[in-house]
């Protein structure tokens, strides 16, 4: 009988722990979907989607019609990138024009570049992404755009900007200028500009320069001598978030302040875009919700 006894009790002891681990089982899905707790940001628009699967991750406004500023220069890139046997180490004479540019706009980014100096264009590529240099956005549609002259060129590049936009099947993107700075017809989404970083970062070249945060470049002078420029990238995920591999801040009066970014962690990699958030500090801050969310997902 005793042994009876001991036998059902250790029958009852297996139920109560089966119950106990089932009982935990319940509680645990629940306490991890908390974790999960969709973020709140402060930018108008965004998006994150899986980059290896395309899968969408999280969305607000993801398709509505937003101001780029900067964030324009992946497109620009892009472009560049897909032009047909490109030679990185070819060289770019740098004109008045490019400078007066940035003197004529107030809201444009300087690489700094000096006139006279010859520049390669994987040199341009730097200063065009680390310190959204509009002078080197300049020089890139100038010398990749066709025509007799520097306005036919330039207008011939945004040309390809647009129809390689179209050719990635992006319905709510526009582009009228070769760096953000637009005449108000210069505008894109969340969705669609992750889609252009998405493409951009499938060139080694555009991967190895936007997850760069500091480069020293040396160029020629026009009086065929050299000097260093020392670019810093505008990015500060770099450093600051563990796994960031790009992309590109943007700003400007309409703009306000937009990021698209991109990490990878364990595999894994988040891409995705915010626009017009409130400030530097919100951009960042919004971004680092989203991939936190997006590694999670």
């Amino acid at each position: 009988m005793k042994n009876g006894i001991n036998g059902m009790r250790r029958v009852s002891a297996v139920l109560v722990t089966t119950g106990a681990v089932l009982a935990a089982g319940a509680f645990a899905a629940p306490a991890q979907a908390a974790t999960l707790k969709t973020p709140t940001i402060t930018a108008k628009g965004g998006f994150v989607m899986n980059n290896g699967t395309a899968k969408s991750l999280f969305t607000k406004a993801a398709d509505t019609r937003l101001s780029t500023g900067s964030t324009t220069k992946i497109m620009t890139a892009r472009v560049v990138l897909a032009q047909p046997n490109l030679n990185l180490d070819s060289k770019v004479t740098i004109q008045k024009a490019y400078s007066d540019y940035i003197v004529d706009n107030n809201w444009a980014s300087s690489a700094r570049l000096i006139v006279g100096d010859k520049v390669t264009v994987r040199q341009l590529l730097y200063g065009l992404m680390l310190p959204s240099g509009c002078d080197a956005a300049y020089a890139l549609a100038d010398k990749f755009g066709s025509g007799s002259t520097r306005a036919a060129r330039v207008k011939s590049f945004i040309g390809k900007m647009n129809s390689t936009a179209q050719s990635l099947g992006l319905k709510n993107t526009h582009f009228d200028s070769f760096d953000g700075i637009g005449k108000g017809a210069n505008y894109s989404t969340p969705r669609d500009l992750t889609k252009i970083a998405s493409s951009a970062m499938k060139y080694s070249t555009f991967r190895t320069v936007v997850k760069t945060k500091s480069t020293k470049q040396k160029v020629t002078t026009k009086s065929g001598g050299y000097r260093y420029m020392n670019w810093s990238n505008t990015n500060n995920l770099l450093g600051s978030y563990s796994g960031t591999i790009g992309v590109k801040t943007g700003s400007g009066p309409e703009a306000k302040y937009c990021l698209v970014f991109a990490a990878t962690r364990s595999g894994k990699t988040v891409i995705g875009t915010v626009l017009a958030s409130s400030s530097v500090a919100n951009r960042t801050a919004d971004a680092k919700k989203l991939m936190d969310y997006g590694f999670k997902k």
